[in-house]
């Protein structure tokens, strides 16, 4: 018993350690952007995109979250909203530690996706999709129940469904 005890632990411990690139949205979008912007993963980089009035500032980090130079980087940010092809883009350029910056008029909603393209020196282009303004699933289901008091009721509607197996 204690053998197969200790392989449900290593498990554990193996799956909570697997490697970065399993970061997938819903995980960058119930995290905390350092910036406060919106994170995603683009092949050896975390990206979070910070959207200001007409100003665009890209964080570039590995998956550990440590900054990245990106000195020397380019880079392009196109707006498109819903399936049109994207109006606007936006050239971004080195701004000094691990930013590339980018200035332009341009509008967010929460239609709009933006498509980022970076390239660092002597790495392979990378290209990753932000939608800034896309309201976060969790708040918005819990606001209107917490108000209504039906979050309580269809908590009980599901309670009784749990089935334990001895």
């Amino acid at each position: 018993m204690n053998k197969s005890m200790a392989a449900v632990l290593i498990s554990a411990t193996l799956a909570v350690s697997s490697p970065a690139g399993a970061h997938t949205e819903a995980y960058f979008d119930s995290i905390a952007a350092p910036h406060g912007g919106q994170m995603r993963m683009a092949g050896p980089y975390h990206l979070e995109l910070v959207t200001k009035e007409n100003e665009i500032v890209l964080y570039v980090m590995d998956h550990a979250d440590n900054k990245i130079s990106a000195e020397g980087g380019i880079g392009k940010a196109a707006f498109q909203v819903g399936k049109a092809k994207p109006k606007t883009s936006i050239k971004l350029e080195s701004g000094g530690d691990n930013t590339l910056k980018g200035a332009g008029d341009f509008s967010i909603t929460p239609e709009t996706v933006v498509i980022v393209f970076v390239k660092l020196p002597d790495q392979e282009a990378q290209s990753a999709r932000f939608t800034p303004l896309k309201p976060k699933s969790k708040t918005t289901a819990k606001k209107p129940a917490e108000k209504t008091g039906t979050g309580k009721e269809s908590a009980g509607e599901h309670g009784g469904h749990h089935h334990h197996d001895h």
